[in-house]
């Protein structure tokens, strides 16, 4: 038999791993886009109705999505605790562990739920107009009802994930959308003995979405046979403070680091709108698509996570510094596609959502700078996914808050809108800091991945 030839074996084990990865975050990117897509429908239907409808939605939406993001992202934190024990056949040990996770789901959603709720001080702070804020409070009432299935959800999804079980999440995303639909006709309308609400009905419809997901998600993982070794139901446990301190102390980095960065992009969005309308719409058009773009290099990173802590659970730290390099690989790839495409066609693209010629131009122009932190989005998002695997969340949130706050936005701002160098640029200076801030996280946290990997990796190396 003629032997293999080393790169030849290279090849192979990396398109093992490549297809591992795929295989892993192909279902998570149809989830993702379909939830998405809801958003995207609560807008048509919204705008529909009226103006200040949309309005009501948007301005919800200004709220409830920064205090989701915090709170699903503390409750990231099982996912790569369940992949490390389910890589060490310690299959015992995730039962009790997604059991408390799902007790700090029900705390997490039900003050959500309150904060929502009680969101009306901060919409008049806001200076919003009193009848929007009636409206706004009837669409996030919705939201908050919904929420705490939202959490519950999150974990159970969290802990498939963990066991390299994709396809739920993506089968419930796409029930979730098209049941959005025919309830948001129901609750704007009014029908079935349902009162009109208009377009903040919206906000009820994702609410029985939201529990519509967790209870499929509930039946899932209670009845398919890949997660009875698991023994999620075989008993009821109180919750237990120690377990739930060390799921919080890996969660709450990761969910400010995942506020710090949808967060920079919402005060950069109040700064441009200084700028003019045309202005802030031509920012709309470039960073909602590529927040479309993100989706792929993001639905990669949680798959990274699973692929890295399940390695380490098998106490192979080589295998799991190939996996996060793969992932690397693969999202840089990416890049040069989605950003040869975006520089390629920034004005067709921007053509897409207006015939302005003034809102195209400004669009295409920052377009290019999204094309251009492609790159660096894409290896920042992958870092922080392994870091995760390898339960280093810690570092990350403070890199992450440097980045974005202590660089991106002075950057920002200082080319932006001040006079410190020359005459201010505007937009464009804003999303030069956006660059700044991305790049910096991403050399950052591949230094730190860098550490951690090599860290693991001397770790198994010593005897005993």
């Amino acid at each position: 038999m003629r032997p293999v030839s080393a790169p030849a074996s290279s090849f192979a084990r990396i398109r093992r791993e490549f297809t591992a990865l795929l295989t892993l975050a192909l279902p998570i990117i149809i989830a993702q886009l379909s939830h998405s897509a809801m958003g995207f429908v609560d807008a048509v239907m919204a705008g529909r109705v009226s103006p200040t409808d949309l309005a009501a939605v948007a301005l919800g939406n200004s709220i409830w999505v920064p205090v989701y993001l915090l709170m699903t992202g503390t409750l990231l934190a099982t996912t790569p605790k369940v992949a490390q024990h389910f890589g060490a056949g310690r299959l015992e040990e995730i039962g009790p562990l997604v059991r408390q996770a799902l007790w700090l789901a029900v705390g997490t959603g039900l003050a959500a739920a309150v904060v929502l709720w009680s969101a009306r001080p901060v919409l008049q702070v806001m200076g919003v107009a009193p009848a929007l804020v009636e409206s706004s409070m009837v669409y996030l009432r919705g939201i908050g009802f919904g929420i705490p299935a939202v959490a519950l959800y999150h974990v159970l999804r969290c802990f498939s994930d963990g066991l390299g079980r994709t396809r739920p999440s993506m089968v419930l995303g796409i029930g979730g959308l098209l049941l959005n639909i025919p309830l948001n006709y129901v609750f704007i309308y009014g029908h079935f003995g349902v009162p009109a609400l208009g377009g903040p009905g919206c906000g009820w419809a994702s609410g029985l979405v939201m529990w519509f997901m967790f209870f499929g998600m509930l039946g899932w993982v209670r009845w398919a046979p890949a997660y009875r070794s698991s023994r999620l139901f075989a008993r009821f446990d109180r919750p237990n403070g120690p377990i739930m301190r060390r799921l919080l102390g890996i969660g709450v980095p990761i969910g400010v680091a995942v506020f710090a960065e949808s967060s920079i992009f919402a005060v950069i969005a109040l700064l441009i709108g200084s700028l003019g309308a045309d202005v802030v719409a031509g920012h709309q058009i470039a960073l909602n698509f590529s927040s479309l773009v993100f989706m792929i290099p993001y639905s990669l990173a949680m798959a990274v996570t699973v692929r890295v802590g399940q390695s380490l659970g098998r106490k192979d730290a080589l295998a799991a510094r190939f996996s996060a390099r793969v992932g690397i690989a693969s999202a840089l790839l990416y890049a040069c596609l989605s950003a040869s495409l975006m520089l390629a066609f920034r004005e067709q693209i921007a053509e897409i959502y207006t015939a302005d010629p003034t809102v195209i131009r400004v669009a295409a122009m920052l377009i290019a700078y999204s094309a251009l932190f492609q790159f660096s989005d894409g290896l920042q998002v992958i870092t922080a996914g392994a870091l995760r695997g390898y339960q280093d969340t810690r570092a990350t949130m403070i890199i992450t808050l440097f980045a974005y706050w202590g660089i991106g936005l002075p950057v920002g701002y200082v080319l932006g809108l001040s006079h410190l160098f020359g005459e201010p640029s505007g937009p464009s200076g804003l999303w030069l800091g956006l660059i700044a801030g991305l790049t910096g996280a991403a050399l950052m946290l591949s230094v730190r991945l860098n550490r951690s990997a090599r860290r693991h990796i001397r770790l198994e190396a010593l005897p005993g």
